[in-house]
């Protein structure tokens, strides 16, 4: 299988730091992307063994898991950091723009169009975000099999700490109702069912479905480019960031989440406590 994935990054100090690509320090946006980089070629790539202690050799592992992978990073001018990562440089691809930095993933956008039919998957995300999940796209493979291309299921984004009131906190909750209400219709089949492993499992229709990236495979990448609204750099969607990385597979697909009783079933890290941090300060916790 070949995946394409496309990641918008953006680093460029501010006094006012209101985003982490604004901060002074650019050592915790260095290592999110590097984390972020290396998980892709580590849980999809083919480079993977298994030693063979008795032999002292090293045999591919996971082959049937391996793909294909190029992975294009989108920046803004100078406003970037990939002159300093400690990464090799066949790890990716640099794609320069001039668009503003809140709208790269509307230029993320526009490259999965430009590689159209060369792919089986086509994926986008943020730059802070991690993947842990090896069989994400055998999920999602299983998913559009029992529901059908016109629904996309979206990761729940968590963050981690070890020492705060909560360990790990998902930080996409439900938005009210009418924040979305425009765009979609969580009404039309608002909750899917299934069974995997053995396991009852319950996707519902998501009233946040931000999850900061998505992962299409070709037909739902054709059908959304092929619809009329497609990169019309709406920013409707909360802000421009939102927008560029939601707001599209929100109009075109019926998007799902699972429940948070099994929230960990698709799931991506965001990398540092931003949100974490806010329960016991301005987010209480509940009992139940």
């Amino acid at each position: 299988m070949r995946i394409l994935f496309t990641i918008a990054h953006f680093f460029n100090p501010d006094n006012k730091g209101k985003h982490a690509s604004q901060r002074k320090d650019p050592q915790p946006r260095l290592l999110a992307l590097s984390q972020s980089l290396a998980a892709l070629h580590q849980l999809f790539g083919k480079s993977q063994r298994i030693i063979n202690i008795e032999r002292r050799l090293a045999f591919p592992a996971n082959q049937l898991q391996a793909h294909e992978l190029d992975i294009i990073i989108c920046t803004t001018k100078d406003n970037h950091l990939l002159n300093q990562l400690p990464l090799p440089s066949h790890f990716y691809k640099h794609h320069p723009t001039q668009a503003e930095p809140l709208l790269l993933g509307f230029e993320c956008e526009a490259l999965l169009r430009d590689y159209l039919g060369q792919y089986d998957y086509y994926c986008f995300l943020e730059d802070d975000l991690i993947l842990h999940d090896p069989w994400l796209f055998i999920k999602l493979n299983w998913f559009t099999q029992q529901a059908n291309d016109l629904s996309l299921l979206q990761p729940n984004r968590y963050e981690v700490c070890t020492h705060n009131l909560t360990y790990k906190a998902y930080i996409d909750g439900d938005l009210a109702a009418r924040v979305t209400a425009p765009f979609q219709n969580v009404n039309e089949q608002p909750k899917l069912q299934g069974k995997i492993l053995g396991m009852p499992i319950l996707f519902r229709r998501a009233l946040n479905p931000h999850s900061g990236c998505y992962f299409l495979n070709a037909n739902q990448m054709a059908y959304w480019a092929s619809q009329s609204y497609f990169l019309d750099r709406n920013t409707s969607f909360i802000s421009p960031l939102e927008s560029a990385a939601t707001l599209g597979i929100m109009k075109t697909f019926r998007v799902y989440k699972t429940a948070p009783e099994q929230a960990s079933f698709l799931e991506i890290q965001h990398f540092g406590t931003g949100f974490l941090r806010l329960i016991g300060e301005k987010v209480g916790l509940a009992e139940s």
